[in-house]
Formats: C-alpha cells, structure tokens, sequence
C-alpha cells in the first residue's frame, strides 16, 4: 500500500510558488531585443539637454508600429484609489468585499485573472504583506481617509521593485539603470519630503525595513517612477508601468507618437501619430495635450522637474489653437493670454484693452472652473450644458475646460438614457455635431492623423450628420447631391475611424468601436 503524501504546509506552499515566479522570471529575455525592422526605425541619441532620447533613421508612415513591449513592472497609480492588486480594476473596503486569503488586500474575486502572475499579485508579494499586514491591510478599511488609503496603494509598486531584487535581479538591474533625477529632486522640499516621509521613513521605521533597504535606493526608485513611468489601463482598470525602452522617446506638447496598452499583458504599443522625418526625433506628450499651457506646464515640472519649452509652450496661442484663451471681463471683446508664456511667473493680458491678470490670479480661477467641473457626473447632460453657458462669458470658446466639457457631451449624447439618438431633439442632434466639429478642429492640430482620440470624435461626429441628412431629405430641405455630400463625408469618418481604431489591442473599446464603425460602412456600401 502506498504511504499517505504528507499535506503541505501554507508556508511550503508560498515557498514553492515564489521558486515558480522566480523561474519564470529567469527564463525571461534579459535584454529587450526588438525585430529587426523596428531596429532600423530609429536610433538611441544622447545630448546634454535631453539625455537619452529616440531618433528616425529614415522616414517614417503615421501608423508605424515602433515598440511592443511588456512591462518590467506593474502596479497601481501614484493617486489610486482602492483597485485589485491583480487585475487594478476598482474595489471597495467595505465589509462585504472580496480579499486575499493571505494578505488581506482587497482584490476583485478569488478567481481574478492577475492572481500569482508577474503581472498581478504574486506569491511573493502576498508572504510581504501577510507579515505586515497590520501595516497595511488592517489599515484599508472603510474607516480609512482618501490620503491613508492613497498612500498604502502608492507603496505597492515601489515595493514591488524592491523584491525584484530577489526574484528578478536582471529585471531590478534594468529599472535602476533609468533616469530618477535624484539630485535635482533632493532641491524640491515638498516633493523629497513627500517620499521620505510617506515612503523611506515608513518602510525603514514604521515597518522596520531599515536592514533590508537603504533610504537611498528608496528615493532612486521613487524617482524612477516619477520620471519614467506610464499610466495605463482599460475598461476601468488603471496602473502605472515601467518599460524597457518606451521611456526613452523625448516630450513634445504636439507629439509624434501615439501609445495604447493591451487590457490582458499590460504591453506597450507605440506608433508614430503622423509622417516623421529623417532624424526627427521621437516624442510622446507626458501630459495631457488637450490641457492648456499654463497648467501642463506646471504639471510636468511638478512629476518630470524641467519646464517644457516646446514650440506649442512657446506660442501665447497654442498654434493657434487659442485653447487657453480667457475672455476679457473688461472690454468684453479682447482675449486675455500669457505675456510670457514660459515664463511661468508672468502676466496675462487682454489683446484689446489694458486689462491684466497675474498668474496667480490665473492659476486660481482655473482650479475653480476646473474644480465645478469635476464635481459633474460625466453622464449628467443639463449639468454640463450648463457648465458651458456659465463659463462661455469667462472662457473662449475654445478653452480646454470647455472642450473638455464638449468632448464628455461628444461621447454622452446618444448613450444615456433620455438623449438616446430616437429621443433627442433637433436642437441637441445639432448641438453634438457642433461640438464633435470644435473639438475635431482642435485636435486636428495637436494630434493630427492617425491619433486615438482623432478617431473617436470622427466616430462619434458621422451618427449626427447621418441622422440629420436623413430627416432633412425626408423634408425636403436637402436636394439630392446635397444628401449624397453629407453621406459622402459619413463614410469618410466611418472610414477614417475604423483605419485607426482597429490598430488597438483586441479586447479595448476602442478597438471593438473601430469594428462597429467598420460595419456601419459596410452597411452602407450594400
């Protein structure tokens, strides 16, 4: 008779999972080799001022695939609010919410895709927190205030790189050889106080770390992440990301390159957005491009510590784009713009009057707009027309808080129950393409060709155009070639969005968009 198999323990289990986790990550490629096509496309340049950064070695085509990469590391964002360690989809610290069997963390199921992946929470990281779990999950409860619980969350991938240390030394070899900036952090008080305080003092003494790791390599980390990482996520998941070699492309506030995330391996797919030339080099935006200057300006010194100087930054109208244009309050007809628009510090004036405002004064009244605006649900249709009529006397019509608003009612106007496309009226049909046009007119300039939010406000603008012509031929309004002009622009749009939508990973909503208006073509073509 056989003997009994003795029943493993828990923590013979966790020891065999991590030898597991460590092994995949042993047979992982050391060093990021791209195919030799995406090779040829660009080079690795180094200059004083930028450092390292990514040039063409010949022409290249919008919509060249430039680097597919998976992530050396992966966790939730800096400002996060509760997410699952696996799969960084939203979750709640009430009583009633799933967690790990381990640890404690919060997590969305048992049965959660990222459990004990590279990608997710690994065995490793489940036997840290369960020794500190008095620390950490004990502390996320729904007791807890929004900054306790955004600062456990910021811990997580720093200290998912501390244990690469052990479990992927290559790996954690590769992430310390990027760029952290740390002796130019060290003369920012706020932001070195910051991680020393939430991050270096915490797991050093609060979690008595001190002889594991050194406040040093927990500063050069945090700002590696600061410098270097990207933000992702679909359907409703959001995490931050290191790559091997995306964080090389430069910055530019009209960039050239476009970059999307699988929603199942977390990699990177970066294109260029339009035509580049011959040594031109690579650029990505580290802010929002839709924002104006004044506060994407500060947004990126703040996280990346140098002051952009790039030709939009430079131009008081934005390429003429005029997207931070305030309307004078004095002679009622002028616009006030940056006298000096990188110099951070300088005056807003009116173009009609002697009118002036400080930038203080500036700064102040954005963060009030911008403010009335984010306490708005994005589905809520009066609150953000009303949104608009009450800042358009303030704002120009083209201003970024109000594109903003335009763009969510672009995107809720046919979605939403009671301004569904049967139940809207004229006036709101015609108002969605007035604005789906504003916005397309804007972006056409900062992200032009073969960008992804291009094509989203190009799939949005055919349904009013369509649904317009058809009622005004039913009326008689519209002659026949004045139909077809109308159906000709429609199929441009369906045709344009479906090229660039269809480049997204299987599985995004934009991908699954660029599918639905690929058959609305075909619809039409039969």
């Amino acid at each position: 008779m056989p003997a009994r198999k003795h029943k493993k323990t828990k923590q013979q289990r966790q020891q065999k999972q991590q030898q597991k986790e460590q092994q995949i990550a042993k047979t992982k490629p050391q060093e990021h080799v791209e195919p030799q096509e995406l090779q040829s496309a660009f080079r690795i340049e180094h200059s004083e001022l930028m450092g390292r950064y990514l040039v063409a070695n010949r022409e290249l085509v919008a919509g060249e695939l430039l680097i597919s990469e998976e992530p050396l590391a992966i966790g939730p964002c800096e400002t996060a609010d509760p997410v699952c360690l696996g799969c960084y989809q939203p979750v709640s610290l009430a009583p009633q919410q799933y967690r790990c069997a381990g640890c404690g963390w919060p997590m969305c199921s048992a049965k959660c895709g990222g459990m004990q992946r590279p990608t997710g929470h690994t065995s490793a990281e489940c036997a840290f927190y369960a020794e500190h779990r008095a620390q950490t999950a004990e502390q996320l409860n729904s007791k807890a205030s929004p900054a306790e619980v955004r600062d456990l969350y910021e811990l997580v991938l720093i200290i998912r790189i501390m244990l690469l240390q052990q479990l992927a030394p290559e790996q954690y070899k590769r992430i310390r050889q990027m760029e952290s900036h740390t002796q130019q952090r060290r003369l920012n008080a706020t932001l070195w106080q910051h991680y020393e305080k939430n991050v270096v003092q915490r797991l050093r003494a609060d979690w008595q770390l001190a002889e594991r790791w050194t406040a040093e390599e927990l500063h050069e980390i945090c700002g590696i992440l600061d410098v270097n990482c990207f933000e992702i996520g679909q359907r409703g998941a959001k995490a931050r990301t290191l790559y091997p070699s995306a964080f090389l492309l430069a910055h530019d506030c009209r960039p050239n390159t476009s970059h999307t995330d699988d929603p199942q391996s977390y990699a990177i797919l970066l294109r260029t957005s339009r035509r580049v030339r011959e040594q031109e080099p690579l650029t990505l935006s580290y802010a929002y491009t839709l924002q104006g200057s004044f506060k994407r300006r500060t947004f990126i010194q703040g996280g990346k510590l140098f002051w952009c100087q790039c030709q939009r930054c430079a131009d008081p109208t934005e390429l003429g784009t005029h997207c931070s244009d305030l309307a004078c309050g004095k002679c009622k007809l002028g616009s006030i713009r940056a006298t000096a628009p990188l110099e951070q510090l300088a005056d807003w004036a009116c173009d009609h009057c002697d009118y002036r405002l400080t930038a203080s004064q500036v700064e102040r009244l954005l963060d009030r707009i911008n403010d009335d605006l984010e306490d708005i649900d994005a589905r809520n249709v009066p609150a953000l027309e009303n949104f608009i009529i009450r800042y358009r006397d303030v704002l120009r019509s083209n201003h970024y808080l109000l594109l903003s608003a335009k763009y969510l009612l672009c995107q809720t106007y046919g979605r939403v129950e009671g301004y569904l496309l049967p139940q809207m009226s004229l006036e709101d049909i015609a108002r969605k393409e007035r604005y789906c046009r504003e916005f397309l007119a804007i972006v056409d300039v900062l992200e032009p060709e073969m960008s992804r939010l291009r094509a989203i406000i190009m799939y949005e603008l055919h349904a009013p155009i369509m649904v317009q012509a058809q009622l005004q031929m039913q009326s008689g309004q519209l002659t026949r070639q004045q139909f077809q002009r109308r159906i000709k622009e429609v199929m441009q749009l369906l045709r344009e969005s479906s090229r660039i939508l269809q480049l997204e990973p299987a599985g995004s909503a934009e991908h699954e968009m660029g599918l639905a208006a690929a058959e609305a073509l075909r619809e039409m073509d039969n």
